[in-house]
């Protein structure tokens, strides 16, 4: 029986990602960093700020890797002209509406972010959980996010699904035992497929998600 659907934010419910490409590329110029989107995927896309920061900047302290991440995030709510939600987002919210299930965002963006992002695109009502990489130390990869989101809904993993779009993500979801639907953001389909996936779509139009839906 299905009871919750689980969502995550950046490249999910919203395709921010190549902002945050854009971002990455101005924050890190002054470190004499300069890098394509292969790069990014590998290095950045879906994980923690300060996981990223450690990984590529590991001559900065905690103190100055901390400063950098908020600067970049200030920077990337400052860039934001308009968001729009990914294809059928909409339609497919108004389905979960009417079958009663239980919701919520997983996320490893900041919550100032994700704030930031569900206000612009009027579903900050719509979810009232929102589960941060701060609450669910370390965050995707880890699958503590998503058991933390079964706990707050009381679901069971066998009762739930989630979109996804990043290989951290994937990982997350997958290794806490959940049906993993990836969405084709920034990733190519087939690598999404590798990861654990039950099924790939390129947003939430897609027929084949529907004719699962309905078939529930």
């Amino acid at each position: 029986m299905l009871s919750a659907i689980l969502f995550d934010l950046d490249g999910t419910l919203v395709n921010t990602d190549p902002l945050h490409f854009l971002t990455w590329q101005d924050v890190l110029k002054k470190f004499g960093m300069s890098f394509d989107h292969e790069w990014y995927n590998q290095h950045i896309s879906g994980r923690t700020n300060l996981e990223i920061i450690q990984d590529i900047l590991p001559q900065l302290s905690l103190e100055e890797g901390l400063h950098l991440a908020e600067a970049k995030e200030a920077r990337f709510r400052e860039s934001v002209n308009q968001l729009e939600p990914v294809p059928g987002l909409l339609n497919l919210l108004n389905w979960v509406e009417s079958q009663a299930l239980k919701k919520a965002v997983v996320t490893n963006a900041p919550g100032k972010n994700a704030q930031f992002m569900l206000a612009a695109l009027q579903l900050t009502e719509v979810f009232p959980l929102v589960v941060l990489a701060e609450d669910a130390p370390p965050g995707k990869p880890d699958p503590a996010p998503y058991l933390l989101a079964l706990e707050c809904l009381q679901v069971k993993s066998n009762e739930v699904i989630v979109f996804e779009d990043s290989p951290s993500g994937i990982r997350s979801a997958v290794a806490a035992g959940l049906y993993t639907i990836g969405v084709v953001s920034n990733h190519q389909p087939e690598y999404l497929a590798q990861l654990g996936t039950k099924m790939v779509i390129k947003d939430f139009t897609e027929p084949k998600l529907w004719d699962l839906l309905n078939s529930i």
